[in-house]
């Protein structure tokens, strides 16, 4: 049995570094990523873009690419929004990214996969690229949420409603939360701890100026409530992070769903937020003639399916599933990106995949630094390649959950070691 063992894990190796030399190849054909920047993150209804529209800030996003990049936009060929909220996002992508400086000849959608919608709308710009259909897009991910939520606007219609799973797609995300917490056993103590780490780490990163090169700086219009004012600003830092918060202080707070249970509160769940982030995708071939730097490359990425009623563990079966398809372990990875929609089920994905608590969300996540639906998926790979260079390390994994239960998970490697 002791042999056995011994080879299973020699096995194990093997093929955790033959998937290891494999993504790390670099090939012409190479999906790769030459710039990566997002917004701030403002807080929803009170913040610094309460009254913004989600079409000046693509605008102005889709703006500093141009400028940041240097690039000739008549070369970028299309352009994904993620977006989850707005009915108009179709038009609204197409329009700013005309007003911004690109061609008519750009083309312009939309994906909506609710939390996962900036990852789907990189993903689709690479899958694009991979297949040869096109050489250079950008994904970007937005979403106003002082505008308002994402629930369905009416209930199904009684046919459906009959299938249980089927009418656990309109459950609350509050109360999807406290079914984790009740079935799994994550406790109170165990979500509160966890979301004082989250705003100790956002805290630490936004004191040490670690989320400067990610954020580019938004000039806006706010209108004062009591006076109807308005006044601009340039909003440079995000607003999430509570200076000083702590375990005690957290536990102070009330829960939120007390109609579900009584373990997730406003303090150990993601925020309502405000904020975009955009990533420019090309072939290496491409980069390398435009002379654009190379940040890094694009591995894959995948969705999975799951219970509604536990939407929030989605991570720890699409994680498992997309390293799988490359031969990779857990602990192959260096830094980790792992959406906080809540505490529960981000104790939950540490606990089940045996995660090293010192590589996930290093600067903290959604909990401290907010939630822009349609935004995360782009702001983690923004996020999660600054942390990359300033380790100095390579392999990059993003995940998050997605309402109605769904789960997906992005690779990535830093080339800008």
């Amino acid at each position: 049995m002791a042999v056995e063992r011994l080879n299973s894990i020699v096995n194990h190796l093997n093929r955790s570094r033959s998937g290891l030399s494999t993504i790390t190849q670099q090939n012409p054909d190479d999906v790769i990523i030459t710039l990566a920047i997002r917004t701030p993150l403002a807080k929803a209804f009170k913040g610094s873009f309460k009254d913004t529209q989600l079409d000046y800030l693509v605008y102005t996003l889709l703006k500093k690419v141009i400028q940041q990049s240097n690039i000739d936009p008549q070369m970028v060929e299309d352009i994904c929004l993620g977006n989850v909220n707005d009915g108009n996002a179709t038009y609204v992508v197409r329009a700013a990214a005309l007003a911004a400086g690109f061609p008519n000849t750009t083309a312009a959608s939309t994906v909506n996969r609710f939390c996962s919608s900036g990852l789907k709308a990189t993903q689709d710009i690479a899958n694009q690229i991979s297949l040869g259909n096109i050489e250079c897009g950008v994904a970007i991910g937005a979403e106003m949420m002082s505008v308002g939520g994402d629930g369905p606007p009416r209930p199904f219609h009684e046919d459906i409603l009959r299938t249980q799973e089927a009418a656990d797609c309109m459950q609350p995300m509050g109360q999807t939360s406290e079914n984790v917490g009740k079935d799994f056993n994550i406790t109170r103590e165990a979500q509160d701890r966890f979301a004082a780490e989250s705003h100790q780490r956002a805290e630490r990163a936004q004191k040490a100026g670690w989320f400067d090169d990610e954020i580019v700086p938004v000039t806006t219009t706010v209108k004062d409530p009591k006076t109807g004012e308005e006044r601009k600003i340039t909003v440079t830092k995000d607003e999430g992070p509570r200076w000083g918060t702590t375990f005690e202080s957290l536990s102070k707070i009330r829960p939120a769903f007390p109609d579900y249970g009584d373990k997730s509160t406003g303090g150990n769940s993601s925020q309502v937020t405000d904020g975009a982030a955009a990533v420019l995708l090309m072939k290496r071939s491409t980069a390398l003639k435009m002379n654009q730097p190379i940040l890094a490359k694009y591995v894959g990425a995948t969705v999975v399916g799951l219970a509604p009623r536990i939407m929030g563990i989605g991570p720890s079966l699409a994680i498992p599933k997309l390293l799988g398809k490359y031969n990779l372990s857990i602990a192959d990875i260096d830094v980790i990106e792992l959406n906080e929609a809540f505490a529960s089920m981000a104790v939950y994905c540490v606990n089940t995949l045996g995660i090293d608590p010192s590589k996930m969300n290093v600067r903290g996540g959604a909990i401290a630094l907010g939630h822009p639906l349609g935004a995360t998926g782009t702001r983690q790979i923004c996020t999660g390649l600054s942390e990359c260079r300033r380790q100095k390390k390579k392999i990059l994994l993003t995940s998050m959950c997605i309402g109605t239960g769904q789960g997906m998970a992005g690779l990535f490697v830093n080339e800008m070691v």
